[in-house]
């Protein structure tokens, strides 16, 4: 079963807000493993679990279609409320169970999803709906994000960030193991398709002001845990995590620009042609 933690219409919004989207770079990445196992037209493609739609609409530009699915009916509401393409169609449906008929797919992708999806499943469905010589890209991003600012201690500003993010391991979801990285890697090792890619270390850096830095990592599942569990202890937390990366910047305003590099990894697979 997909794992639904991304319901609620405050933590839709916060995706919004927060969320970075992958680079062109990335998205372009993808773009050319379709081109060279595939070739065009590029008609049809497939973003599962795409929550708000910011990786969706990178995406649609290059499809004469887009399908986009999330399990979350408030995610689907604030993706549509954004979206403008003319040529992308939102659905609320499960990973596993995609509306889509067979062989009818140039591309499937999920960015910042699968591990949340009941994977088996999902690969299997994925196969489904691929044409021959279709493909699949999975996206994810490590949680060990990096910030800089000029004539400023990266290592020490990013201590600061790693006690913040080992104060959430206690709240991670148990079906994500230890770390995401590895579902993705045992994905790549069982999936039965000869044409694969493994690619880890693709850096993103965005410059954005601290308080969306902040936001971020407050859109984070084990964030939003701990908000459920106990919303005075999280608020403390992330107010004393940014005013002591304000005290290291020598700043006093959270709306202070830093540059944040974001480590993504991801996996590619062209469905056989005989399959």
């Amino acid at each position: 079963m997909t794992y639904r933690l991304f319901e609620g219409k405050d933590h839709a919004s916060s995706y919004w807000k927060f969320r970075i989207s992958p680079s062109d770079n990335l998205i372009q990445q993808v773009l050319d493993f379709l081109e060279k196992h595939k070739g065009h037209p590029f008609e049809l493609a497939v973003d599962v679990g795409c929550g708000s739609g910011q990786g969706t609409v990178l995406l649609a530009k290059h499809f004469a279609s887009m399908v986009a699915t999330d399990v979350s009916p408030a995610q689907v509401e604030m993706a549509l409320q954004h979206s403008k393409e003319p040529n992308i169609t939102y659905k609320q449906c499960v990973a596993e169970e995609l509306p889509l008929a067979d062989s009818s797919v140039d591309l499937v992708t999920a960015m910042s999803a699968f591990h949340w999806f009941d994977r088996p499943r999902f690969l299997q469905e994925a196969h489904r709906v691929l044409k021959p010589r279709g493909c699949m890209a999975l996206l994810n991003y490590t949680m060990d994000m990096e910030l800089s600012y000029p004539d400023c201690c990266s290592q020490t500003l990013n201590q600061i960030c790693q006690e913040f993010y080992a104060a959430l391991v206690p709240y991670r979801s148990a079906h994500l193991g230890s770390n995401s990285i590895e579902l993705y890697r045992e994905a790549y090792k069982s999936l039965p398709y000869p044409d694969k890619e493994w690619h880890e270390c693709v850096r993103v850096k965005r410059p954005m002001p601290l308080s969306s830095f902040m936001g971020f990592v407050e859109s984070f599942s084990s964030y939003q845990t701990l908000v459920r569990e106990d919303l005075q202890k999280a608020t403390a937390l992330s107010q004393d995590i940014s005013h002591r990366l304000m005290s290291v910047m020598k700043v006093s305003s959270a709306e202070t620009e830093v540059e944040v590099s974001v480590r993504y990894y991801c996996l590619l697979a062209c469905k056989p042609q005989e399959a």
